[in-house]
């Protein structure tokens, strides 16, 4: 559906995406992750065609953004961060507005923005001014302006931003509707959500991808040594003596909590012992209150983004041991420039 093939943006000497590529199938729901400033902004801004690139190029559905703007950009609907409303209209104008900016036909922009405002759940507030509806409507507002004319890609920059946790929950089902009929591709930095509504993860950092893939996958990325977490309602002694029977164990750690006493098992590569350690619990009369061997999306995350930025920030090192090697060198020759100096000074005083 959209594939990005070595695609670089420089800004002067500064470096936003550094030869990324990537494929966005059709019908699926893909998370956009990466720290501030990572490049994910620029990425979705030239996918969109608002932004040009310094290299390489993007296919949308076979037509190239900036050879075929036209075709292409009709098969994507863009929500960016800030959505562009004109608060002194009402929704209804604005979508026709915007209807008729897209190329609509006239015939059908009336039904078209019915459509989106019922998809979207804000006809109850058709004929107000925007200005006066909660921040949850705005973007709803903005989410079925992406709507119009029915693409098949829709682009969604921070969508909960600033809402409340009913209108986040709200939001977050509406998405999950959208990728009932569309493509979807969600930029967020609420790595619960992406986690709750996407099937596939693109992690950027410093303006490269460092991660595609689906959620599951990506989240057994941190299971080289697997890790078992477990609260259990007992002793120390008592969940001791049950681990201590399983040679998978490599190493625990082990704390007293408020509902009995919380383990986390390091595994041997390659195992799972979750099951097994269930029913030996059971067996011995243990409730479990949490049992988990699933590497958050949050881990991974940090993991990724933190390899990147150390890898770019010894790049810079190298380059300041450069420059300080430099720097000894101009101090061997400065004593050599405050004779000169003073020999002018002198020179100076003579005239």
């Amino acid at each position: 559906m959209i594939k990005v093939s070595n695609l670089t943006k420089k800004y002067g000497s500064n470096l936003a995406v550094d030869n990324i590529s990537f494929e966005i199938e059709k019908g699926k729901i893909y998370g956009f992750l990466g720290p501030n400033g990572a490049g994910k902004s620029t990425t979705m801004n030239i996918i969109t065609g608002c932004l040009a690139q310094t290299e390489g190029t993007v296919i949308i559905d076979g037509h190239d953004v900036f050879d075929e703007p036209t075709a292409a950009k009709k098969l994507i609907g863009y929500l960016p961060e800030l959505p562009p409303l004109y608060t002194d209209m009402s929704p209804k104008e604005y979508l026709t507005f915007v209807a008729e900016a897209k190329g609509i036909k006239a015939s059908e922009i009336g039904p078209e923005v019915e459509r989106v405002m019922e998809r979207t759940a804000i006809t109850g507030v058709a004929s107000r001014l925007i200005r006066n509806l909660s921040k949850g409507y705005r973007q709803r507002v903005g989410i079925a302006m992406s709507l119009l004319g029915d693409p098949e890609i829709i682009i969604l920059d921070e969508p909960t931003v600033g809402l409340d946790p009913r209108q986040i929950i709200e939001i977050r089902e509406l998405i999950k509707t959208l990728g009932e009929d569309h493509t979807v591709i969600l930029s967020s930095h609420i790595l619960s959500e992406i986690q709750e509504v996407c099937e596939q993860v693109i992690i950027i950092s410093h303006g490269r991808v460092v991660a595609n893939d689906t959620i599951e996958n990506i989240c057994l990325m941190g299971n080289q040594h697997p890790v078992l977490h477990i609260v259990a309602k007992c002793t120390p002694d008592a969940a001791v003596a049950i681990v201590d029977e399983y040679e998978e164990v490599t190493h625990y750690a082990i704390t007293e909590c408020s509902e009995g006493t919380e383990l986390e098992l390091t595994l041997m590569p390659g195992t799972d012992i979750t099951d097994r350690l269930f029913f030996e619990f059971a067996g011995a009369g243990i409730a479990i209150r949490y049992l988990s061997n699933r590497v958050s999306l949050e881990e991974i995350y940090l993991k990724l983004t933190e390899a990147a930025f150390e890898d770019e920030t010894q790049g810079v090192a190298e380059i300041t041991d450069i420059s300080s090697d430099n720097e000894t060198e101009e101090e061997e020759y400065k004593p050599m420039f405050r004779e000169a100096e003073e020999e002018e000074d002198e020179n100076d005083s003579d005239l």
